[in-house]
Protein backbone atom coordinates (compact mmCIF):
# COMPACT_ATOMS: atom_id res chain seq x y z
CA UNK A 1 0.00 0.00 0.00
CA UNK A 2 1.40 3.39 -0.99
CA UNK A 3 0.90 6.77 0.60
CA UNK A 4 -0.37 9.80 -1.27
CA UNK A 5 3.12 11.26 -1.23
CA UNK A 6 4.68 8.35 -3.09
CA UNK A 7 5.32 9.13 -6.72
CA UNK A 8 4.78 6.21 -9.05
CA UNK A 9 5.44 6.49 -12.78
CA UNK A 10 2.80 5.61 -15.31
CA UNK A 11 2.64 1.93 -16.17
CA UNK A 12 0.97 1.68 -19.55
CA UNK A 13 0.96 -2.10 -19.83
CA UNK A 14 0.39 -3.41 -16.28
CA UNK A 15 -2.70 -2.34 -14.27
CA UNK A 16 -2.25 -1.22 -10.70
CA UNK A 17 -3.82 -2.78 -7.62
CA UNK A 18 -6.55 -0.14 -7.37
CA UNK A 19 -7.58 -0.73 -10.97
CA UNK A 20 -7.59 -4.51 -10.41
CA UNK A 21 -9.99 -4.10 -7.48
CA UNK A 22 -12.22 -1.84 -9.55
CA UNK A 23 -12.43 -4.30 -12.44
CA UNK A 24 -15.40 -6.71 -12.29
CA UNK A 25 -14.35 -10.31 -11.85
CA UNK A 26 -17.41 -11.88 -13.43
CA UNK A 27 -17.50 -12.17 -17.17
CA UNK A 28 -13.85 -11.14 -17.44
CA UNK A 29 -11.84 -11.68 -20.58
CA UNK A 30 -9.64 -14.76 -20.98
CA UNK A 31 -6.06 -14.33 -19.81
CA UNK A 32 -4.63 -14.61 -23.32
CA UNK A 33 -6.88 -11.78 -24.51
CA UNK A 34 -5.74 -9.48 -21.69
CA UNK A 35 -2.12 -10.23 -22.53
CA UNK A 36 -2.59 -9.65 -26.27
CA UNK A 37 -1.48 -5.96 -26.18
CA UNK A 38 1.73 -6.90 -24.36
CA UNK A 39 2.45 -9.68 -26.84
CA UNK A 40 1.73 -7.39 -29.79
CA UNK A 41 4.02 -4.69 -28.40
CA UNK A 42 6.98 -7.04 -27.99
CA UNK A 43 6.31 -8.58 -31.40
CA UNK A 44 6.60 -5.11 -32.94
CA UNK A 45 9.84 -4.40 -31.05
CA UNK A 46 11.33 -7.70 -32.21
CA UNK A 47 10.19 -7.20 -35.81
CA UNK A 48 11.46 -3.64 -36.26
CA UNK A 49 14.47 -3.47 -33.92
CA UNK A 50 15.90 -6.88 -33.06
CA UNK A 51 15.51 -9.36 -35.91
CA UNK A 52 16.67 -7.19 -38.86
CA UNK A 53 19.81 -6.01 -37.11
CA UNK A 54 20.80 -9.34 -35.53
CA UNK A 55 20.39 -11.30 -38.76
CA UNK A 56 22.21 -8.70 -40.83
CA UNK A 57 25.18 -8.53 -38.45
CA UNK A 58 25.31 -12.34 -38.20
CA UNK A 59 25.84 -12.74 -41.95
CA UNK A 60 29.31 -11.22 -41.54
CA UNK A 61 30.38 -14.43 -39.76
CA UNK A 62 28.18 -17.10 -41.38
CA UNK A 63 27.18 -16.37 -45.00
CA UNK A 64 26.10 -19.99 -45.59
CA UNK A 65 23.52 -19.76 -42.82
CA UNK A 66 21.61 -17.24 -44.92
CA UNK A 67 22.45 -18.53 -48.39
CA UNK A 68 25.02 -15.80 -49.05
CA UNK A 69 28.05 -18.03 -49.57
CA UNK A 70 29.56 -21.47 -48.90
CA UNK A 71 31.27 -20.66 -45.56
CA UNK A 72 29.54 -21.51 -42.28
CA UNK A 73 32.09 -19.46 -40.38
CA UNK A 74 34.45 -16.97 -41.94
CA UNK A 75 36.06 -13.59 -41.43
CA UNK A 76 36.49 -12.91 -45.13
CA UNK A 77 33.98 -10.06 -44.96
CA UNK A 78 36.17 -8.30 -42.41
CA UNK A 79 39.24 -9.02 -44.55
CA UNK A 80 37.60 -7.33 -47.53
CA UNK A 81 36.35 -4.45 -45.40
CA UNK A 82 39.83 -3.83 -43.99
CA UNK A 83 41.74 -3.90 -47.25
CA UNK A 84 41.96 -1.83 -50.40
CA UNK A 85 39.44 0.95 -51.06
CA UNK A 86 37.17 -0.25 -48.26
CA UNK A 87 39.95 0.29 -45.72
CA UNK A 88 40.45 3.77 -47.12
CA UNK A 89 36.80 4.56 -46.43
CA UNK A 90 37.11 3.31 -42.85
CA UNK A 91 40.25 5.36 -42.20
CA UNK A 92 38.64 8.42 -43.77
CA UNK A 93 35.66 8.01 -41.43
CA UNK A 94 38.00 7.75 -38.46
CA UNK A 95 39.79 10.94 -39.52
CA UNK A 96 36.52 12.79 -40.07
CA UNK A 97 35.04 11.56 -36.78
CA UNK A 98 38.00 12.56 -34.62
CA UNK A 99 38.50 15.94 -36.31
CA UNK A 100 34.86 16.98 -36.24
CA UNK A 101 34.45 15.79 -32.63
CA UNK A 102 37.37 17.87 -31.37
CA UNK A 103 36.49 21.04 -33.28
CA UNK A 104 32.75 20.78 -32.56
CA UNK A 105 33.42 20.30 -28.84
CA UNK A 106 35.59 23.43 -28.73
CA UNK A 107 32.98 25.45 -30.62
CA UNK A 108 30.13 24.02 -28.54
CA UNK A 109 31.89 25.03 -25.32
CA UNK A 110 32.54 28.52 -26.68
CA UNK A 111 28.90 28.99 -27.70
CA UNK A 112 27.62 27.69 -24.36
CA UNK A 113 29.99 29.96 -22.43
CA UNK A 114 29.07 33.06 -24.45
CA UNK A 115 25.32 32.40 -24.20
CA UNK A 116 25.23 31.42 -20.50
CA UNK A 117 28.07 33.39 -18.92
CA UNK A 118 28.20 36.70 -20.80
CA UNK A 119 25.93 39.62 -21.65
CA UNK A 120 26.28 39.18 -25.42
CA UNK A 121 23.17 40.46 -27.25
CA UNK A 122 20.81 37.98 -28.92
CA UNK A 123 21.30 35.08 -26.53
CA UNK A 124 17.87 33.60 -27.32
CA UNK A 125 18.60 33.91 -31.03
CA UNK A 126 21.86 31.97 -30.71
CA UNK A 127 20.16 29.23 -28.68
CA UNK A 128 17.35 28.99 -31.23
CA UNK A 129 19.93 28.75 -34.02
CA UNK A 130 21.54 25.77 -32.29
CA UNK A 131 18.21 23.95 -32.15
CA UNK A 132 17.46 24.81 -35.80
CA UNK A 133 20.85 23.43 -36.79
CA UNK A 134 20.17 20.31 -34.74
CA UNK A 135 17.04 19.61 -36.81
CA UNK A 136 18.59 20.42 -40.21
CA UNK A 137 19.56 17.30 -42.21
CA UNK A 138 23.28 17.16 -42.93
CA UNK A 139 22.82 16.55 -46.64
CA UNK A 140 20.81 19.76 -47.05
CA UNK A 141 23.64 21.73 -45.44
CA UNK A 142 26.14 20.06 -47.76
CA UNK A 143 23.98 20.64 -50.85
CA UNK A 144 23.56 24.32 -49.97
CA UNK A 145 27.34 24.74 -49.89
CA UNK A 146 27.74 22.84 -53.14
CA UNK A 147 25.23 24.99 -55.02
CA UNK A 148 27.26 28.06 -54.12
CA UNK A 149 30.78 26.86 -54.91
CA UNK A 150 30.34 24.23 -57.65
CA UNK A 151 31.49 25.01 -61.21
CA UNK A 152 28.84 27.17 -62.87
CA UNK A 153 27.25 27.55 -59.46
CA UNK A 154 25.74 30.65 -57.87
CA UNK A 155 29.05 32.37 -57.11
CA UNK A 156 30.42 31.62 -60.57
CA UNK A 157 27.35 33.25 -62.13
CA UNK A 158 27.83 36.26 -59.85
CA UNK A 159 31.47 36.54 -60.89
CA UNK A 160 32.84 35.77 -57.42
CA UNK A 161 36.20 33.91 -57.59
CA UNK A 162 35.86 30.67 -55.63
CA UNK A 163 38.56 28.35 -56.99
CA UNK A 164 40.50 28.23 -53.71
CA UNK A 165 37.45 27.62 -51.53
CA UNK A 166 36.12 25.06 -54.01
CA UNK A 167 39.29 22.97 -53.82
CA UNK A 168 38.98 22.90 -50.02
CA UNK A 169 35.23 22.23 -50.01
CA UNK A 170 35.49 19.20 -52.30
CA UNK A 171 37.82 17.25 -50.08
CA UNK A 172 38.46 16.22 -46.47
CA UNK A 173 38.35 19.83 -45.24
CA UNK A 174 34.87 20.39 -46.65
CA UNK A 175 33.50 17.11 -45.29
CA UNK A 176 34.97 17.78 -41.84
CA UNK A 177 33.65 21.35 -41.87
CA UNK A 178 30.07 20.33 -42.64
CA UNK A 179 30.07 17.52 -40.07
CA UNK A 180 31.65 19.83 -37.50
CA UNK A 181 28.90 22.38 -38.06
CA UNK A 182 26.31 19.60 -37.69
CA UNK A 183 27.98 18.44 -34.47
CA UNK A 184 28.11 21.84 -32.75
CA UNK A 185 24.49 21.63 -31.44
CA UNK A 186 25.19 18.27 -29.76
CA UNK A 187 28.26 19.74 -28.08
CA UNK A 188 26.35 22.88 -27.12
CA UNK A 189 23.58 20.89 -25.44
CA UNK A 190 26.07 18.80 -23.46
CA UNK A 191 28.14 21.81 -22.39
CA UNK A 192 25.25 24.13 -21.58
CA UNK A 193 23.60 21.55 -19.32
CA UNK A 194 26.84 21.16 -17.35
CA UNK A 195 27.60 24.89 -17.21
CA UNK A 196 24.19 25.65 -15.71
CA UNK A 197 25.06 23.52 -12.69
CA UNK A 198 28.56 24.93 -12.22
CA UNK A 199 28.75 27.82 -9.78
CA UNK A 200 31.30 30.61 -9.95
CA UNK A 201 33.00 29.71 -6.65
CA UNK A 202 35.61 27.64 -8.49
CA UNK A 203 36.61 30.55 -10.71
CA UNK A 204 36.68 32.80 -7.65
CA UNK A 205 39.00 30.35 -5.88
CA UNK A 206 41.43 30.49 -8.80
CA UNK A 207 41.44 34.29 -8.78
CA UNK A 208 41.96 34.38 -5.00
CA UNK A 209 45.10 32.28 -5.43
CA UNK A 210 46.48 34.59 -8.10
CA UNK A 211 45.33 32.74 -11.19
CA UNK A 212 44.32 34.55 -14.33
CA UNK A 213 41.57 33.92 -16.86
CA UNK A 214 43.48 31.11 -18.55
CA UNK A 215 43.95 29.29 -15.24
CA UNK A 216 40.26 29.72 -14.42
CA UNK A 217 39.37 28.36 -17.85
CA UNK A 218 41.52 25.27 -17.27
CA UNK A 219 39.76 24.62 -13.95
CA UNK A 220 36.31 25.02 -15.51
CA UNK A 221 37.14 22.70 -18.41
CA UNK A 222 38.50 20.10 -15.98
CA UNK A 223 35.31 20.26 -13.90
CA UNK A 224 33.28 19.84 -17.09
CA UNK A 225 35.07 16.58 -17.88
CA UNK A 226 31.93 14.43 -18.18
CA UNK A 227 30.30 16.93 -20.53
CA UNK A 228 33.48 17.27 -22.61
CA UNK A 229 33.84 13.53 -23.06
CA UNK A 230 30.12 13.12 -23.72
CA UNK A 231 30.36 15.76 -26.42
CA UNK A 232 33.38 14.09 -28.01
CA UNK A 233 31.70 10.68 -28.00
CA UNK A 234 28.36 11.94 -29.35
CA UNK A 235 29.82 14.04 -32.16
CA UNK A 236 32.28 11.27 -33.11
CA UNK A 237 29.48 8.69 -33.30
CA UNK A 238 27.22 11.06 -35.25
CA UNK A 239 30.00 11.93 -37.72
CA UNK A 240 31.12 8.39 -38.54
CA UNK A 241 27.51 7.21 -38.92
CA UNK A 242 26.36 10.15 -41.06
CA UNK A 243 25.13 9.20 -44.52
CA UNK A 244 23.85 12.55 -45.78
CA UNK A 245 27.26 14.15 -46.29
CA UNK A 246 28.71 10.81 -47.43
CA UNK A 247 26.16 10.53 -50.25
CA UNK A 248 26.47 14.15 -51.38
CA UNK A 249 29.58 16.20 -50.70
CA UNK A 250 31.97 13.32 -49.91
CA UNK A 251 30.79 11.34 -52.94
CA UNK A 252 31.08 14.34 -55.25
CA UNK A 253 34.58 14.99 -53.86
CA UNK A 254 35.58 11.31 -54.41
CA UNK A 255 36.35 11.10 -50.70
CA UNK A 256 35.05 7.67 -49.62
CA UNK A 257 33.76 7.15 -46.08
CA UNK A 258 32.53 3.99 -44.34
CA UNK A 259 28.78 4.64 -44.56
CA UNK A 260 28.94 5.11 -48.33
CA UNK A 261 31.16 2.03 -48.62
CA UNK A 262 28.41 0.07 -46.86
CA UNK A 263 25.81 1.57 -49.20
CA UNK A 264 27.82 0.59 -52.27
CA UNK A 265 28.16 -2.97 -50.97
CA UNK A 266 24.37 -3.26 -50.66
CA UNK A 267 23.61 -1.33 -53.86
CA UNK A 268 26.05 -3.31 -56.03
CA UNK A 269 25.37 -6.42 -58.11
CA UNK A 270 25.77 -8.99 -56.79
CA UNK A 271 24.93 -7.62 -53.36
CA UNK A 272 27.80 -8.08 -50.89
CA UNK A 273 25.89 -8.54 -47.64
CA UNK A 274 28.83 -10.12 -45.70
CA UNK A 275 31.06 -7.15 -46.55
CA UNK A 276 28.31 -4.66 -45.72
CA UNK A 277 27.70 -6.39 -42.39
CA UNK A 278 31.43 -6.31 -41.62
CA UNK A 279 31.47 -2.55 -42.27
CA UNK A 280 28.46 -2.26 -39.94
CA UNK A 281 30.41 -4.09 -37.22
CA UNK A 282 33.37 -1.74 -37.76
CA UNK A 283 31.15 1.34 -37.44
CA UNK A 284 29.63 -0.04 -34.24
CA UNK A 285 33.08 -0.92 -32.95
CA UNK A 286 34.35 2.63 -33.47
CA UNK A 287 31.33 4.04 -31.62
CA UNK A 288 31.89 1.58 -28.75
CA UNK A 289 35.58 2.56 -28.59
CA UNK A 290 34.55 6.20 -28.21
CA UNK A 291 32.26 5.28 -25.31
CA UNK A 292 35.01 3.16 -23.71
CA UNK A 293 37.45 6.07 -24.01
CA UNK A 294 34.90 8.28 -22.30
CA UNK A 295 34.43 5.76 -19.49
CA UNK A 296 38.18 5.20 -19.01
CA UNK A 297 38.90 8.93 -18.84
CA UNK A 298 36.30 9.52 -16.13
CA UNK A 299 36.93 6.38 -14.07
CA UNK A 300 38.18 7.00 -10.54
CA UNK A 301 37.40 10.72 -10.60
CA UNK A 302 34.63 12.68 -8.93
CA UNK A 303 32.85 15.59 -10.61
CA UNK A 304 30.22 16.23 -7.94
CA UNK A 305 30.15 20.00 -7.89
CA UNK A 306 26.47 20.58 -7.06
CA UNK A 307 25.73 21.23 -3.39
CA UNK A 308 23.85 23.59 -1.15
CA UNK A 309 26.81 25.98 -1.14
CA UNK A 310 26.84 26.67 -4.87
CA UNK A 311 26.93 30.32 -5.84
CA UNK A 312 24.89 31.24 -8.88
CA UNK A 313 27.24 32.27 -11.66
CA UNK A 314 26.84 35.87 -12.74
CA UNK A 315 27.00 36.90 -16.36
CA UNK A 316 30.26 38.58 -17.25
CA UNK A 317 29.58 42.10 -18.49
CA UNK A 318 31.47 42.51 -21.75
CA UNK A 319 33.17 45.69 -22.84
CA UNK A 320 32.13 47.35 -26.07
CA UNK A 321 34.98 45.78 -28.02
CA UNK A 322 34.39 42.34 -26.48
CA UNK A 323 30.67 42.62 -27.23
CA UNK A 324 31.35 43.39 -30.88
CA UNK A 325 33.84 40.52 -31.16
CA UNK A 326 31.54 38.01 -29.43
CA UNK A 327 28.51 39.11 -31.46
CA UNK A 328 30.48 38.92 -34.70
CA UNK A 329 31.83 35.47 -33.81
CA UNK A 330 28.36 34.12 -32.99
CA UNK A 331 26.91 35.70 -36.10
CA UNK A 332 29.70 34.25 -38.22
CA UNK A 333 29.11 30.76 -36.86
CA UNK A 334 25.36 30.94 -37.51
CA UNK A 335 25.98 32.43 -40.95
CA UNK A 336 28.44 29.66 -41.78
CA UNK A 337 26.23 26.85 -40.50
CA UNK A 338 22.75 28.02 -41.50
CA UNK A 339 22.97 31.22 -43.52
CA UNK A 340 25.26 29.98 -46.28
CA UNK A 341 23.36 26.71 -46.94
CA UNK A 342 20.00 28.53 -46.88
CA UNK A 343 21.27 31.22 -49.24
CA UNK A 344 22.76 28.55 -51.50
CA UNK A 345 19.52 26.56 -51.72
CA UNK A 346 17.18 29.53 -52.13
CA UNK A 347 19.36 31.39 -54.64
CA UNK A 348 19.97 28.25 -56.69
CA UNK A 349 16.24 27.52 -56.81
CA UNK A 350 15.57 30.98 -58.26
CA UNK A 351 18.15 30.79 -61.07
CA UNK A 352 17.20 29.35 -64.44
CA UNK A 353 19.61 26.94 -66.11
CA UNK A 354 21.91 26.66 -63.08
CA UNK A 355 24.91 24.42 -63.79
CA UNK A 356 24.60 24.74 -67.56
CA UNK A 357 27.07 26.51 -69.82
CA UNK A 358 24.32 27.25 -72.34
CA UNK A 359 21.45 29.71 -72.21
CA UNK A 360 20.72 32.69 -70.03
CA UNK A 361 20.70 32.60 -66.25
CA UNK A 362 18.02 34.81 -64.77
CA UNK A 363 15.96 35.10 -61.62
CA UNK A 364 12.74 33.15 -62.04
CA UNK A 365 10.10 31.07 -60.25
CA UNK A 366 10.05 28.56 -63.09
CA UNK A 367 11.83 25.93 -61.01
CA UNK A 368 9.05 25.99 -58.42
CA UNK A 369 6.41 25.85 -61.15
CA UNK A 370 8.29 22.91 -62.66
CA UNK A 371 8.33 21.00 -59.35
CA UNK A 372 4.68 21.66 -58.52
CA UNK A 373 3.51 20.96 -62.07
CA UNK A 374 5.56 17.83 -62.77
CA UNK A 375 4.11 14.70 -61.16
CA UNK A 376 7.57 13.12 -61.15
CA UNK A 377 8.84 15.90 -58.88
CA UNK A 378 5.61 16.65 -56.99
CA UNK A 379 4.93 12.99 -56.22
CA UNK A 380 7.91 12.51 -53.86
CA UNK A 381 6.78 15.52 -51.82
CA UNK A 382 3.27 14.15 -51.33
CA UNK A 383 4.50 10.61 -50.69
CA UNK A 384 7.00 11.76 -48.07
CA UNK A 385 4.41 13.95 -46.36
CA UNK A 386 2.03 10.99 -46.13
CA UNK A 387 4.73 8.63 -44.84
CA UNK A 388 5.99 11.22 -42.35
CA UNK A 389 2.49 11.75 -40.93
CA UNK A 390 1.89 8.02 -40.54
CA UNK A 391 5.36 7.48 -39.06
CA UNK A 392 4.91 10.31 -36.56
CA UNK A 393 1.54 8.95 -35.43
CA UNK A 394 2.70 5.34 -35.08
CA UNK A 395 5.92 6.43 -33.37
CA UNK A 396 4.03 8.61 -30.91
CA UNK A 397 1.77 5.69 -29.90
CA UNK A 398 4.66 3.24 -29.61
CA UNK A 399 6.80 5.87 -27.87
CA UNK A 400 4.14 6.34 -25.20
CA UNK A 401 4.07 2.59 -24.65
CA UNK A 402 7.86 2.36 -24.49
CA UNK A 403 8.03 5.27 -22.04
CA UNK A 404 5.41 3.57 -19.89
CA UNK A 405 7.37 0.33 -19.79
CA UNK A 406 10.63 2.11 -18.97
CA UNK A 407 9.07 4.15 -16.15
CA UNK A 408 7.00 1.32 -14.62
CA UNK A 409 7.87 -0.22 -11.25
CA UNK A 410 6.68 -3.62 -12.34
CA UNK A 411 8.53 -5.71 -14.90
CA UNK A 412 11.95 -4.21 -14.25
CA UNK A 413 13.69 -6.96 -16.25
CA UNK A 414 11.60 -6.20 -19.33
CA UNK A 415 12.25 -2.49 -18.83
CA UNK A 416 16.03 -3.03 -18.63
CA UNK A 417 15.93 -5.26 -21.70
CA UNK A 418 13.93 -2.70 -23.66
CA UNK A 419 16.24 0.10 -22.54
CA UNK A 420 19.26 -1.90 -23.73
CA UNK A 421 17.63 -2.50 -27.12
CA UNK A 422 16.85 1.20 -27.52
CA UNK A 423 20.38 2.27 -26.57
CA UNK A 424 21.81 -0.18 -29.10
CA UNK A 425 19.43 1.19 -31.73
CA UNK A 426 20.59 4.74 -31.04
CA UNK A 427 24.22 3.69 -31.58
CA UNK A 428 23.47 2.05 -34.94
CA UNK A 429 23.80 4.18 -38.09
CA UNK A 430 20.61 4.54 -40.09
CA UNK A 431 22.26 2.95 -43.11
CA UNK A 432 22.85 -0.22 -41.05
CA UNK A 433 19.16 -0.32 -40.16
CA UNK A 434 18.22 0.01 -43.81
CA UNK A 435 20.66 -2.70 -44.91
CA UNK A 436 19.33 -4.99 -42.18
CA UNK A 437 15.78 -4.53 -43.43
CA UNK A 438 16.75 -5.30 -47.03
CA UNK A 439 18.60 -8.42 -45.95
CA UNK A 440 16.03 -9.78 -43.48
CA UNK A 441 12.85 -9.18 -45.42
CA UNK A 442 14.29 -10.49 -48.69
CA UNK A 443 15.41 -13.85 -47.27
CA UNK A 444 13.78 -16.95 -48.80
CA UNK A 445 12.58 -18.09 -45.37
CA UNK A 446 10.79 -14.75 -44.90
CA UNK A 447 8.93 -15.18 -48.17
CA UNK A 448 8.13 -18.79 -47.30
CA UNK A 449 6.47 -17.57 -44.10
CA UNK A 450 4.18 -15.42 -46.20
CA UNK A 451 5.90 -12.14 -45.26
CA UNK A 452 6.23 -10.21 -48.53
CA UNK A 453 7.46 -6.77 -47.50
CA UNK A 454 10.49 -6.26 -49.73
CA UNK A 455 10.17 -3.21 -52.01
CA UNK A 456 6.93 -2.06 -50.36
CA UNK A 457 5.99 1.16 -48.63
CA UNK A 458 5.20 -0.91 -45.52
CA UNK A 459 8.86 -1.89 -45.17
CA UNK A 460 9.88 1.75 -45.64
CA UNK A 461 7.42 2.72 -42.91
CA UNK A 462 8.87 0.09 -40.59
CA UNK A 463 12.36 1.46 -41.21
CA UNK A 464 11.21 4.99 -40.46
CA UNK A 465 9.54 3.90 -37.21
CA UNK A 466 12.60 1.88 -36.14
CA UNK A 467 14.92 4.88 -36.48
CA UNK A 468 12.43 7.36 -34.97
CA UNK A 469 11.25 5.31 -31.98
CA UNK A 470 14.40 5.51 -29.77
CA UNK A 471 14.65 9.34 -29.72
CA UNK A 472 10.87 9.82 -29.54
CA UNK A 473 10.56 7.50 -26.54
CA UNK A 474 13.36 9.42 -24.79
CA UNK A 475 11.52 12.68 -25.41
CA UNK A 476 8.36 11.24 -23.83
CA UNK A 477 10.01 9.35 -20.97
CA UNK A 478 10.42 12.30 -18.62
CA UNK A 479 6.82 13.46 -18.95
CA UNK A 480 5.33 9.96 -18.71
CA UNK A 481 7.39 9.19 -15.62
CA UNK A 482 5.96 12.23 -13.83
CA UNK A 483 2.31 11.13 -14.14
CA UNK A 484 1.04 9.39 -11.00
CA UNK A 485 -0.75 6.08 -11.54
CA UNK A 486 -3.70 7.38 -9.51
CA UNK A 487 -4.66 9.63 -12.43
CA UNK A 488 -5.54 6.64 -14.57
CA UNK A 489 -6.96 4.65 -11.67
CA UNK A 490 -9.45 7.42 -10.91
CA UNK A 491 -11.15 6.84 -14.24
CA UNK A 492 -11.09 3.06 -13.77
CA UNK A 493 -12.70 3.31 -10.32
CA UNK A 494 -15.57 5.34 -11.79
CA UNK A 495 -16.36 2.67 -14.35
CA UNK A 496 -14.22 3.70 -17.30
CA UNK A 497 -12.37 1.20 -19.44
CA UNK A 498 -8.57 1.18 -19.81
CA UNK A 499 -8.59 3.27 -22.99
CA UNK A 500 -11.39 5.62 -22.00
CA UNK A 501 -9.96 6.41 -18.57
CA UNK A 502 -6.52 7.01 -20.07
CA UNK A 503 -7.94 9.40 -22.68
CA UNK A 504 -9.91 11.36 -20.07
CA UNK A 505 -7.32 11.62 -17.31
CA UNK A 506 -3.81 11.02 -18.67
CA UNK A 507 -3.98 12.27 -22.27
CA UNK A 508 -4.64 15.91 -21.23
CA UNK A 509 -1.50 15.85 -19.06
CA UNK A 510 0.66 14.50 -21.87
CA UNK A 511 -0.89 16.32 -24.84
CA UNK A 512 1.93 18.82 -25.25
CA UNK A 513 4.81 16.30 -24.96
CA UNK A 514 2.99 13.96 -27.36
CA UNK A 515 2.55 16.78 -29.85
CA UNK A 516 6.22 17.72 -29.50
CA UNK A 517 7.28 14.13 -30.21
CA UNK A 518 4.93 14.01 -33.21
CA UNK A 519 6.34 17.26 -34.61
CA UNK A 520 9.98 16.23 -34.21
CA UNK A 521 9.32 12.85 -35.82
CA UNK A 522 7.37 14.35 -38.71
CA UNK A 523 10.09 16.89 -39.54
CA UNK A 524 12.91 14.35 -39.28
CA UNK A 525 11.10 11.69 -41.34
CA UNK A 526 10.03 14.01 -44.14
CA UNK A 527 13.67 14.75 -45.04
CA UNK A 528 15.25 11.43 -43.94
CA UNK A 529 17.85 10.07 -46.40
CA UNK A 530 19.66 6.77 -45.50
CA UNK A 531 16.58 4.61 -44.87
CA UNK A 532 14.79 6.27 -47.79
CA UNK A 533 17.68 5.63 -50.17
CA UNK A 534 17.73 1.87 -49.59
CA UNK A 535 14.12 1.00 -48.79
CA UNK A 536 11.94 3.13 -51.06
CA UNK A 537 9.54 1.11 -53.25
CA UNK A 538 10.01 1.19 -57.04
CA UNK A 539 8.51 4.27 -58.72
CA UNK A 540 7.70 5.83 -55.32
CA UNK A 541 10.80 7.76 -54.24
CA UNK A 542 10.58 9.92 -51.09
CA UNK A 543 11.48 13.57 -51.37
CA UNK A 544 15.08 13.10 -50.19
CA UNK A 545 15.66 10.53 -52.93
CA UNK A 546 13.85 12.76 -55.42
CA UNK A 547 16.19 15.63 -54.53
CA UNK A 548 19.35 13.56 -54.98
CA UNK A 549 18.03 12.06 -58.25
CA UNK A 550 17.20 15.50 -59.65
CA UNK A 551 20.64 16.81 -58.72
CA UNK A 552 22.40 13.74 -60.15
CA UNK A 553 20.55 14.45 -63.43
CA UNK A 554 21.95 18.01 -63.32
CA UNK A 555 18.52 19.51 -62.62
CA UNK A 556 20.01 21.80 -59.99
CA UNK A 557 17.15 24.28 -60.11
CA UNK A 558 14.48 21.62 -59.71
CA UNK A 559 16.41 19.79 -56.99
CA UNK A 560 16.98 22.90 -54.90
CA UNK A 561 13.37 24.01 -55.39
CA UNK A 562 12.31 20.62 -54.00
CA UNK A 563 14.58 21.26 -50.99
CA UNK A 564 12.98 24.62 -50.26
CA UNK A 565 9.43 23.35 -50.76
CA UNK A 566 10.09 20.32 -48.52
CA UNK A 567 11.43 22.51 -45.70
CA UNK A 568 8.51 24.95 -46.02
CA UNK A 569 6.11 21.98 -46.07
CA UNK A 570 7.62 20.53 -42.89
CA UNK A 571 7.47 23.85 -41.05
CA UNK A 572 3.97 24.55 -42.36
CA UNK A 573 2.53 21.21 -41.24
CA UNK A 574 4.10 21.53 -37.79
CA UNK A 575 2.79 25.10 -37.45
CA UNK A 576 -0.67 23.95 -38.59
CA UNK A 577 -0.76 21.09 -36.06
CA UNK A 578 0.22 23.36 -33.18
CA UNK A 579 -2.19 26.04 -34.37
CA UNK A 580 -5.07 23.57 -34.43
CA UNK A 581 -4.08 22.42 -30.95
CA UNK A 582 -4.26 25.96 -29.58
CA UNK A 583 -7.55 26.65 -31.38
CA UNK A 584 -9.44 23.40 -30.80
CA UNK A 585 -8.01 21.81 -27.66
CA UNK A 586 -9.75 22.59 -24.34
CA UNK A 587 -8.19 25.38 -22.31
CA UNK A 588 -7.07 22.93 -19.64
CA UNK A 589 -5.18 20.84 -22.19
CA UNK A 590 -3.28 23.93 -23.35
CA UNK A 591 -2.35 24.94 -19.81
CA UNK A 592 -1.33 21.52 -18.51
CA UNK A 593 2.36 20.82 -18.81
CA UNK A 594 3.34 24.48 -18.56
CA UNK A 595 5.30 25.47 -15.48
CA UNK A 596 5.56 29.21 -16.22
CA UNK A 597 2.60 31.55 -16.53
Amino acid sequence: MTSHNDVEPLDVLAPTAQAERARPRSGGLPRWVSRAPVTLFWAIVVAILLVPILLFLAVAFSPALFGQGPQWFTLSGFHDALSGPLLTGTLDSLLVGVSSAVVATVLGFAVAWVVLRTTVPGRRLWSAAMFALLLAPSYLIALGWERLFEPQGVFDLLGVPTAGVRSLLYGPVGVITVLTVKGVPFAYLAMSAALRGLGEEFEAAVRVHGGGRLAALRVVVALLGPAVWSSLAIVFAESISDFGVAATLANDAHFPVATFVLYNAVDSFPIQFPVAAAVGWILMGMAVLALLAQSASLRGRSYRVLSGRNRVARRRRLSTVSTVVAFAAMGGLVLLSLGVPIFGAVSASLISGLGSLLGDHGITLANYQHVLGDSGLRGPLLFSAEMAAITATVTMVLGMTVAGVLSARRGRFSARLLDLVLLAAVALPGIVFAAGYIFTYNLPVTNQLGIHLYETSTLLLMGYVATALPPASRVLLGSVGQVHASMRDAGRVHGGGPVGSWLRTVAPLLARPMLSAWSLTFGATLLELPVSELLYPPDQPPVSVGITKALSNYDFGGGTAMEVIAIVLALGVIALVWGLFWLLAPVGWRRLGRTIR
